[in-house]
C-alpha cells in the first residue's frame, strides 16, 4: 500500500513543480499501474482537471472499459465531492488517501461518505503517508501567500 502512495506522491511533486496544487492520484488494478495523473487546472484552464479525474479517465480509456472494478486509487488529498462522485460512478474497488482537505474533503471531512448508500462496494482507507501528503499542500500555500 505504501509504495503505490509513493507513486502519487511523485505525481503531487510534478504539479507542485508546475504551479498546481499538489494532488497527485496514481490507479492500479492489481501490482500493475494503469494510470496516473496531478492536478491540471491552471495549465488545462479547467477546473475539474483534478488529479482523480484525469486518473479515471487515463485508466478507462487504458482499460477499454466503463468501469473500474477490481482497481484501486492511491490519492494524497481527501477527494473532493466532484472526485468522489466520479470514484463511485466508476466503481473503484478501493480508495486510499493520505491527508484530509478541511476545506472541500468529502469522504470524511465534509460528509461521512462511508454513511452513504452506494458506498457498499467501496473500501477506503485514509492516513497513508499522511504528513507527507499534507507537508507538500502546507508548503505549496505557504510559499503561495509569501508572493
Amino acid at each position: 500500500m505504501f509504495h503505490k502512495m509513493d507513486q502519487a506522491i511523485q505525481m503531487a511533486k510534478k504539479a507542485y513543480a508546475q504551479g498546481e496544487v499538489p494532488v497527485g492520484a496514481v490507479i492500479y488494478k492489481g501490482n500493475r499501474l494503469i494510470a496516473q495523473a496531478h492536478n491540471e487546472c491552471l495549465q488545462t484552464n479547467l477546473p475539474t482537471s483534478h488529479a482523480e479525474m484525469i486518473a479515471i479517465e487515463r485508466a478507462l480509456t487504458s482499460l477499454g472499459s466503463t468501469y473500474l472494478q477490481g482497481c484501486e486509487i492511491y490519492v494524497t488529498i481527501e477527494p473532493c465531492m466532484m472526485c468522489m462522485g466520479a470514484i463511485l460512478a466508476v466503481r473503484l474497488s478501493r480508495l486510499v488517501y493520505g491527508a484530509i482537505e478541511p476545506q472541500s474533503g468529502f469522504v470524511e471531512t465534509n460528509i461521512h461518505i462511508q454513511t452513504a448508500a452506494n458506498t457498499k462496494n467501496i473500501e477506503i482507507y485514509s492516513g497513508i503517508r499522511e504528513e507527507e501528503c499534507a507537508s507538500l499542500m502546507r508548503s505549496f500555500f505557504e510559499k503561495k501567500r509569501r508572493k
